[in-house]
């Protein structure tokens, strides 16, 4: 293991994809290694401290959503001394099915990779929560937090989720491949879904293992870790599942930070007001928001209401 929390910087920003990537790679072969893996697909490991993080992620959504364009474990180098193992892809969605990539993991438990680690976290959201949770079976014991996952997208499994038909050539049957049986072998399993969005919540109640533990952000909508992120408060959801720490509590708390998050705010409004029972509870977040953020939104759906004669 390498001390490079102090030493480990880096600059992505205003670069193109071809520039990003090159950048990417010289940087992970100063603090680690770039691996090309396959066709479409890379691993990127900083070598830090004994913690690991794996996180996996596409390079369209780091570049466009990430903190710094960088890959998500970056960060917890500089502010933890964390180790950092990023499977990067291609595409702007992908599941990580490509041989190449059963290889790579097929290797790292040759090698006992993961047995220099006394601390580790599979992360990923959506296709890439898949695959967290997917091969988080390669380092038993380990955390896992996966936000959105899909459970498979093997049709006999899930023709119920019609979302993604490019995933029909892609084969879920084989290794590494129903994602509630791969986790049984980790410590901790922390699903975080939205309940509202009905796929999701398919998806993550098929992971009912006693190890696995489910958080809901209700109306965070599809992209809920892009939400966490921007309420500041994925990176302390990230730090608790390592410490084996995200329980209930813990999130409740974090989750109130959705009380002053614009886009929860707003769509919270639009379902109370499409539902005339709800009028009493669609006039105490206008009264509330109003009273706190004064935004002009809720301030005129407040004016409309009391027009109308609805108290609270």
């Amino acid at each position: 293991m390498k001390d490079t929390a102090t030493t480990f910087d880096y600059d992505l920003n205003e670069l193109d994809r071809s520039a990003w990537l090159d950048q990417v790679d010289t940087i992970a072969e100063d603090f680690g290694y770039f691996e090309p893996v396959g066709p479409n697909h890379s691993a990127v490991l900083i070598d830090a401290g004994h913690t690991l993080l794996v996180t996996f992620e596409t390079a369209p959504n780091v570049r466009k959503h990430n903190d710094g364009h960088a890959p998500l474990g970056w960060g917890f180098v500089q502010s933890h001394g964390w180790s950092s193992l990023t499977l990067l892809a291609d595409a702007r969605t992908d599941w990580f099915r490509h041989p190449a990539v059963f290889g790579y993991f097929d290797r790292l438990i040759d090698d006992g990779f993961f047995d220099d680690f006394d601390q580790i976290l599979f992360y990923g959201s959506g296709a890439a929560g898949y695959a967290a949770a997917a091969y988080s079976v390669a380092a038993p014991d380990a955390q896992v937090l996966a936000i959105q996952p899909q459970a498979t997208l093997d049709p006999a499994l899930a023709r119920w989720d019609q979302r993604h038909p490019e995933t029909r050539r892609l084969d879920f049957k084989t290794r590494f491949g129903y994602a509630p049986m791969m986790v049984e072998t980790a410590e901790t399993v922390s699903i975080v879904h939205d309940p509202s969005v009905i796929e999701d919540a398919m998806h993550a109640s098929l992971f009912r293992g006693e190890n696995t533990t489910h958080f809901a952000c209700p109306y965070l909508g599809p992209n809920a870790d892009r939400a966490l992120n921007a309420m500041d408060v994925l990176p302390e959801i990230i730090e608790l599942a390592m410490d084996s720490e995200l329980d209930q509590g813990s999130f409740a708390t974090l989750w109130r930070a959705r009380q002053s998050y614009g886009p929860y705010l707003r769509t919270l409004m639009h379902r109370l007001d499409a539902d005339d029972r709800h009028e009493r509870l669609l006039m105490r977040l206008c009264r509330n928001v109003d009273a706190i953020n004064k935004r002009p939104a809720f301030k005129k759906k407040l004016a409309e209401l009391e027009a109308r004669g609805v108290s609270d």
